[in-house]
């Protein structure tokens, strides 16, 4: 198992393309966003910056992009072409295979925050504690973990040709509804209300409430929650019906 966690990681780091949308786009993105922005001026009534605001927003982007987009379509393509049936064969069992899956798309995960923070530190002088920085940092890579579960239940529902149409509409979903391109409060009230129940807004509401020095709010844990037990039972659940059909 570990030589198969160590072969997913090197797939990752060498594949510039994975690489320059899961690390290099989202930090793109906040300079798109914040770069004009004031860096003095507070949103709402959050008491945050929109570079502070967006730097957790888009940091959770380039988090999520890495474990939803990476392993989804691996799995879909791989399940296809006869590797995941080859290694059935091995004495590998089947939660390596998954577990080997999330390390490599947490390794991706994790430079795609950093970066997305360096950029906003230099060139926004975004400035927090150095226990801020860590908190947000494990925060925002744990919380990962979700996205990920949910990207292998999309590997497995979906055919290698309907996995990237169907990953997309998830993907964009969650990133436009859940606030993570633009702050929720100018959304219409209706789907500020809708946004609050997505695992993406809470998500997002972890890192901000580090910013804010304070505990996270109970519905956002809750929500992250209840769609972590949901993908991964679903995820389990597609794996089994995979495996007996096999």
């Amino acid at each position: 198992m570990n030589g198969l966690i160590r072969l997913e990681v090197l797939r990752v780091l060498r594949n510039r393309k994975f690489l320059f949308f899961s690390v290099i786009y989202p930090s793109v993105l906040f300079l798109l966003i914040a770069g004009t922005a004031d860096p003095t001026a507070t949103l709402g009534d959050t008491g945050l910056t929109l570079p502070a605001y967006m730097m957790v927003s888009l940091a959770s982007f380039g988090a999520l992009t890495a474990v939803l987009m990476g392993n989804s379509e691996r799995i879909a393509k791989e399940r296809e072409n006869g590797w995941v049936r080859q290694l059935r064969l091995t004495p590998l069992p089947g939660r390596g295979y998954v577990l080997a899956k999330t390390a490599g798309a947490a390794v991706g995960a994790l430079p795609a925050i950093v970066l997305v923070f360096v950029v906003a530190a230099v060139v926004k002088d975004v400035r927090l504690d150095a226990w801020q920085w860590l908190a947000l940092t494990a925060a925002i890579w744990a919380g990962s973990l979700v996205f990920a579960a949910l990207g292998v239940a999309i590997g497995y529902a979906a055919t290698g040709d309907a996995v990237r149409p169907i990953t997309m509409i998830v993907y964009f979903g969650l990133s436009l509804l859940g606030g993570l391109w633009m702050p929720t409060t100018t959304f219409p009230r209706w789907l500020q209300d809708l946004a609050a129940w997505l695992p993406t807004h809470a998500y997002a509401a972890l890192g901000r409430a580090i910013e804010q020095q304070h505990a996270p709010g109970v519905r956002d844990v809750a929500v992250l929650l209840v769609f972590l037990v949901l993908f991964t039972g679903g995820a389990a659940r597609l794996y089994r019906k995979d495996t007996s059909q096999a």
